[in-house]
């Protein structure tokens, strides 16, 4: 028999969640009790599922961003890539990664999906964390907090940093260590590159593991959500799903469609053509590492890139260019900040903002890992990492679109860096517009 889908476990989990959510809360509705068994309520065993999945997720952090960073950096570096190949295309990702995370937070500024009837829908997500406790954490920062920034960036015990949970400092130190580790002779650099590649892929399996477990994790999460505040919770979470879906629609069919067209000078929708049997497999798995042989054989030949720019490209962009998933970082902090009624000033949304843009790099490429960084985000400006919990009614739907808009990404950058690097051959790259 075969198996069932990931994806398709968790719509199912989410379903079910909300059946069984729904029922406890029209109990408690009915009665003023939780229902429960044998003196324990269910809804405390649902959040206790949920928060086992939680902390697994929290368990990766630190192995998983330290060694798909130094893997990624070292990777550049070997082999003489780190010439104009690798320039335009660091550039390319750095830049789009960027403008990404800028549309995300502009939309969930506009739009203000945590904010429900002009007060804060913390209430109505069942955040419990008070609102007052954590504006003692976020409240009072301003521009100056920008230079503290760059002072966790360089933290000075690299050890302490890690176990406080400051990533920052961690993902500095990885992207320094994974670049001076090219400059060692070979006799060094390659048992080093060979250890931290064997922790990445041990990380990669171990996260794998752990998302296996996501549908069950899912349901203890959302349900326990829909336990306590019923229908009410769908309402901004619909609103905030809304503003990643558009901050998402205007990122690919803006920002890219118009550097296709104006810096690559090619035909953007014969690209976007090319390159729609890779953005409708990674819709379908959620994982951009899973894609990637379906988006080399697209980009090569759908789109005519050749072999040279898309073997360095699309593998690093695999892992260090998530467009859709950093989009997604931002506006999920600011969409859990204005449910706890945080007024963020510069500084704070700055920080936000240098943190997805570098935890991006990290994100590995599989279902849901952006959690992981989201985790990071949360804890950087002190929100509850609890707080994730809501997310994942609609985080499955979500989690394949940023992944479509991830290749998408990549199939952009090789359609560029080859034009740039002097490439015509067929379909996009064939005739200018």
């Amino acid at each position: 028999m075969r198996k069932l889908a990931l994806h398709w476990q968790i719509l199912i989990a989410i379903g079910l969640a909300f059946v069984a959510g729904l029922w406890m809360f029209s109990i408690k509705e009915s009665t003023g009790t939780q229902p429960g068994v044998f003196g324990v309520e269910f809804i405390t065993m649902m959040d206790y599922i949920g928060q086992l999945f939680l902390n697994a997720l929290k368990m990766i952090i630190v192995p998983l961003i330290t060694s798909s960073i130094i893997v990624g950096v070292a990777g550049i570096g070997s082999g003489g890539n780190l010439g104009a190949l690798g320039g335009k295309t660091l550039l390319f990702y750095a830049t789009t990664t960027l403008a990404a995370i800028l549309i995300g937070l502009l939309v969930i500024n506009v739009i203000q999906p945590g904010i429900v009837d002009g007060e804060p829908a913390r209430e109505l997500l069942a955040l419990e964390a008070s609102s007052a406790d954590i504006a003692e954490t976020v409240g009072g920062k301003g521009v100056g907090d920008v230079a503290e920034v760059f002072l966790r960036m360089i933290p000075p015990n690299i050890v302490k940093a890690a176990a406080d949970g400051q990533m920052l400092g961690l993902i500095f130190f990885a992207i320094l260590f994974g670049y001076f580790m090219t400059h060692l002779s070979h006799d060094f650099a390659e048992p080093l590159f060979k250890f931290w590649n064997g922790i990445f892929h041990v990380m990669m399996r171990m996260t794998e593991f752990i998302m296996k477990f996501a549908p069950i994790g899912v349901f203890g999460l959302v349900g326990a959500v829909i336990a306590e505040a019923g229908l009410r919770a769908t309402g901004p979470l619909a609103m905030f799903a809304f503003a990643v879906l558009l901050a998402l629609v205007l990122h690919a069919f803006g920002t890219l469609l118009l550097l296709l067209r104006f810096v690559g000078r090619v035909k953007p929708l014969k690209t976007l053509a090319g390159a729609s049997q890779a953005m409708l497999t990674a819709f379908s798995t959620a994982s951009s590492s899973a894609t990637l042989p379906i988006t080399i054989e697209s980009v090569e030949e759908n789109i005519g890139v050749s072999n040279k720019v898309s073997s360095f490209v699309l593998p690093l962009g695999a892992t260090v260019n998530m467009n859709g998933t950093a989009l997604y970082e931002c506006a999920a902090a600011l969409f859990l900040a204005q449910a706890y009624g945080l007024d963020l000033t510069f500084g704070v949304q700055f920080a936000i903002v240098a943190i997805a843009l570098m935890t991006s790099i990290g994100v590995a490429g599989v279902p849901s890992a952006s959690l992981v960084a989201i985790a990071i985000i949360l804890a950087a400006i002190g929100i509850p990492m609890e707080a994730i919990g809501v997310l994942m009614v609609f985080d499955r739907i979500l989690d394949m679109c940023r992944t479509s808009i991830n290749v998408w990404g990549d199939c952009c950058c090789a359609t560029i860096v080859a034009r740039l690097e002097g490439e015509k051959t067929n379909v996009a790259l064939g005739e200018e517009p």
